[in-house]
């Protein structure tokens, strides 16, 4: 189904912090794009959104509840004791960017890291209170009444950089939450944000009054989405027509506003020692919770102009294990470390200069820093205009600022609510998914083919005997190159495939990608198996020939087969997660 005949689009925004989700019926986004609902969550304080925190029954396969009410659950299991059959998890998206080799049987450590579930349990789940939630919110308005399942199209949010796996793997956990495979689109998320932004007006936008509705044809942005874990930065060039290109590969890494709670819980290792932080998770789990949800809000107060101590309320069980440990008070720990001139404990109070509250940020917003600068250095980015500052973390005073600062030349882009912006441009994008029209692929991709054994041109070790013919194997088939620009809906290079076989009723082909622009092997360094393509092909003989054609311009891979005897096109799926 497309998107576009959907009467209503609802979009998931899966989070390394705080998730949600958000709609608009048909007739508003033609209306107003920019009209979309989005759950204003209880107990939302930190954010528009809920924590992504997950609470599994003992079974293993029920879910409990999701967000605060998962946390708060949790907290009172442990206060009880009876937390140790339980199953909670929080923070567990990251572990799709860090696995370096993803598998349909990855499984997830829980907060204890005493148990594991299957990880595609774990975010089916999550996934799953989602659309119920979503559901049942809409069963209950008015309008709502009547819309029924098939007439929603769902839109997941996942960031630029993920690699193909990653992608894969939310599409089959969203599947098993029960959303139906052609009922669902993927949306990259700074993508996402760059839609939503374009649509807007000057009024709804801060800082500088910079606003991407106003750039006219040629103009070209940075889109920093700085989240909870990733950032993802993209470079756009707005075409005629309101659609925009993509003018090189998505790019980032783990530098986003997780770094900042981890350098604050390291602060608190130095003064009072890891085996009081460790206990201290391990015991106090809803102590734990709550001083991180304190810090959140603190640490959004934080800005260079400020001179004003920040003061974070200590639980009473962290200060007790400093003396369990360390047979100290927590004073006297303090008093002994390298900050006992910038750091007082006054009562239960921390109170703490700001110039050490504001060295949480500096790897970060450093690694931000220099990744941006590294991007306008590159050619094809000469006259980027602006930069749109979309996501949780860049709505860091400390963040806008030190952008502003280095990049005095660009305008400075941060809509209200840029923590939004990736959700609300998520509902725009399952509308209209054509707006984007070229994209830039990140990896040179091919698969593996024989060809024959040419002894003045291919290495020996290269050469195998087939049905009494020399092959040389192992060559890489190139479809299309890292950089190359992809519009979307349009087939890259296509090649020929031959059956070896007489019976032969499928041709396999292990998919690869490298870096490389021209790879040669597919065994050169640096280049990775990342999937397998199965063509089905009819009738027998050897040498029936399969032209493949792969279509990299869409947030995934599409593969069309067209078997040349019999004129019969099928689509192909390449698996990632084999």
């Amino acid at each position: 189904m497309v998107a576009s005949f959907a009467l209503l689009v609802a979009a998931i925004d899966f989070g390394t912090t705080f998730s949600g989700w958000g709609f608009s019926f048909r007739h508003e986004f033609e209306s107003e794009p920019t009209k979309v609902f989005t759950k204003p969550w209880p107990g939302g304080q930190l954010s528009l959104k809920a924590p992504t925190s997950i609470l599994i029954e003992p079974d293993g396969l029920t879910l409990h509840s999701f967000g605060y009410e998962a946390e708060n659950k949790y907290a009172d299991l442990v206060a009880n004791e009876e937390h140790e059959t339980w199953f909670f998890f929080q923070r567990f998206k990251m572990k799709l960017y860090e696995k370096q080799r993803l598998g349909r049987d990855m499984v997830l450590e829980d907060i204890s890291g005493k148990k594991s579930l299957s990880a595609k349990k774990v975010f089916s789940l999550s996934i799953k209170y989602m659309k119920d939630d979503f559901m049942k919110m809409l069963q209950g308005r008015t309008f709502g009444c009547g819309i029924k399942e098939d007439e929603i199209h769902w839109v997941l949010t996942v960031p630029a950089i993920w690699n193909d796996a990653a992608k894969q793997f939310m599409r089959e956990a969203a599947q098993g939450a029960g959303i139906l495979q052609d009922k669902l689109s993927i949306a990259l998320e700074p993508e996402a944000a760059s839609l939503f932004c374009r649509h807007l007006r000057v009024e709804k936008i801060s800082s500088d009054k910079t606003t991407l509705s106003t750039f006219e044809v040629g103009k070209k942005y940075i889109v920093l989405d700085a989240g909870g874990g990733t950032v993802d930065i993209t470079v756009h060039e707005v075409l005629s027509g309101g659609k925009l290109k993509e003018l090189y590969k998505a790019s980032g890494g783990n530098w986003g506003g997780t770094r900042v709670d981890q350098a604050f819980t390291d602060f608190l290792s130095d003064l009072a020692g890891s085996d009081v932080m460790t206990k201290f998770k391990d015991r106090h789990i809803e102590d734990y919770i709550d001083l991180l949800r304190h810090f959140e809000v603190k640490k959004r107060d934080i800005c260079p102009s400020s001179e004003s101590k920040v003061t974070i309320k200590i639980p009473q069980t962290f200060s007790d294990l400093v003396r369990e440990c360390w047979e100290e008070t927590l004073q006297e720990r303090i008093g002994q470390s390298v900050y006992s001139s910038q750091v007082k404990l006054v009562g239960d109070k921390l109170r703490i200069e700001a110039s050490i509250a504001k060295l949480f940020f500096v790897s970060p917003i450093s690694s931000i820093i220099n990744h941006v600068k590294a991007l306008l250095q590159e050619p094809v980015n000469k006259g980027v205009a602006a930069i749109l500052m979309v996501g949780g973390f860049s709505e860091s005073h400390m963040l806008q600022e030190a952008i502003r600062n280095d990049f005095p030349n660009l305008g400075v882009i941060v809509p209200n609510e840029a923590g939004l912006a990736v959700l609300k441009g998520a509902v725009i994008f399952g509308h209209n998914p054509s707006t984007m029209s070229e994209r830039v692929s990140k990896y040179t991709y091919g698969v593996n083919t024989n060809t024959l054994f040419r002894p003045d041109y291919h290495p020996v070790h290269k050469k195998k005997m087939i049905n009494n013919k020399a092959y040389c194997t192992d060559i890489f088939s190139v479809h299309v190159r890292a950089g190359e620009t992809l519009v979307v809906g349009q087939p890259q290079t296509e090649q020929s495939y031959f059956t070896i076989s007489y019976y032969q009723k499928k041709v396999i082909k292990d998919v690869y990608a490298t870096l490389q622009m021209n790879p040669k092997y597919i065994d050169n360094p640096g280049s990775h198996r990342i999937g397998t393509i199965t063509v089905p092909v009819s009738g027998v003989g050897e040498r029936r020939e399969v032209t493949v054609k792969m279509i990299f311009g869409g947030t995934e891979i599409d593969v069309e087969c067209h078997e040349v005897a019999t004129g019969k096109i099928t689509h192909a799926i390449v698996d990632f997660l084999t």
